[in-house]
């Protein structure tokens, strides 16, 4: 386990230099003095000092609440760390004649991993003669990019390699993370087949086929 070296905060009397170039609690530089009369200044203020960048020459030090600094210093930490995560490529395959109950869940899932931080590409796998109707699948992927243009943008162009239609989402900058759905774990709404490729990166969802009796009686009712 790689454990991370934090470099030791000077502060106050452990502060080893003979003289160090102030800077006041407002910012303000205050020019080289010697530690003791800085540590005096800090004292007299109700601060400490602090030693902000001890490979200086001389060392720089700060007049200010060591409380505070830690606080803040934790919060830019954070947000590094936050702006440093690497995003993932989650892969969601679906047909390009789908139902809309389908159709719904899937938009529901991608705006969760989109929530997420992540990118999504969204591939369409043509079969027997709907290889001959490949604005089906352009159809279905522009109407997927409208529903959810609120939170994600298209990158590049959408591609088609063989029997392959593939689209890729990216999060919108500054959108908001969806909301939990409220019949989230419902049976209805989930999405199985979930598999994990390590070596990519990437997580693929495989589509939920419906069943065939089922459909062909949605089929019917539709021509009634």
């Amino acid at each position: 386990m790689i454990r991370k070296i934090e470099r030791e905060v000077r502060l106050n009397e452990r502060i080893r230099a003979q003289e160090v170039r102030l800077i006041d609690e407002n910012g303000a530089q205050l020019g080289v003095m010697p530690t003791q009369h800085a540590l005096q200044i800090a004292r007299e203020r109700n601060y400490d000092l602090i030693e902000v960048a001890p490979n200086a020459q001389p060392p720089v030090c700060r007049i200010m609440d060591y409380g505070k600094h830690k606080y803040e210093q934790a919060k830019r930490e954070r947000e590094t760390r936050r702006k440093s995560k690497t995003s993932e490529v989650r892969l969601l395959r679906m047909k390009p004649q789908i139902g809309e109950h389908d159709l719904d869940i899937k938009i529901r899932k991608l705006k969760q991993l989109l929530g997420e931080g992540d990118k999504v590409r969204i591939s369409l796998r043509f079969r027997g003669r709907e290889m001959s109707r490949p604005e089906l699948g352009r159809q279905l992927l522009d109407r997927i990019a409208e529903s959810l243009e609120d939170v994600a943008q298209v990158e590049g162009a959408v591609r088609r390699e063989g029997r392959m239609m593939n689209m890729m989402l990216s999060p919108r900058p500054g959108a908001r993370k969806p909301k939990e759905p409220k019949d989230k774990g419902k049976k209805s709404d989930k999405v199985t087949g979930k598999e994990k490729v390590a070596s990519h990166g990437q997580e693929q969802i495989q589509e939920q086929q419906p069943l065939r009796p089922r459909q062909d009686a949605e089929d019917s009712g539709e021509a009634g």
